[in-house]
């Protein structure tokens, strides 16, 4: 089965796993969605994720979630630009998630990364989604 919008799918699946108190979610594997799970990681809203083969050829994620006593790591997640509303933003036009407590997951021309780290190379992109 076909999707339309993969990483709207797996922000959801992180959504639900955590209201849920999983944990740990499972996701299609994708080198788009491995680059956003590794902001994730980074930023530590997520503890790790790893790459299982379901069948010959076909992968997953299982993306470990983390909790702060007993409170998940994400208050929320938001997917900001769609398939059917791209949003682009310049360097000096990058969102602020929760005046920088918070993180925008950028697609710029030299990977994806998260907005402190694309105001510092001075690069702007598509805004994938925010967390916090």
């Amino acid at each position: 089965m076909s999707m339309s919008d993969p990483i709207a799918d797996l922000l959801t699946r992180i959504r639900n796993g955590l209201k849920a108190r999983k944990e740990v979610v499972t996701c299609p594997a994708s080198a788009s969605l491995k680059a956003i799970l590794d902001v994730l990681i980074a930023e530590g809203y997520l503890v790790s994720c790893e790459t299982q083969e379901v069948r010959k050829s076909i992968h997953q994620f299982e993306v470990r979630l983390k909790y702060y006593d007993g409170d998940p790591a994400i208050k929320k997640i938001d997917r900001i630009s769609r398939p059917g509303r791209r949003v682009y933003k310049g360097a000096s036009e990058l969102p602020r998630v929760s005046n920088g407590l918070g993180v925008a997951i950028i697609s710029t021309s030299k990977g994806v990364m998260s907005d402190a780290q694309a105001r510092l190379q001075n690069l702007g992109g598509e805004v994938i989604c925010s967390t916090y």
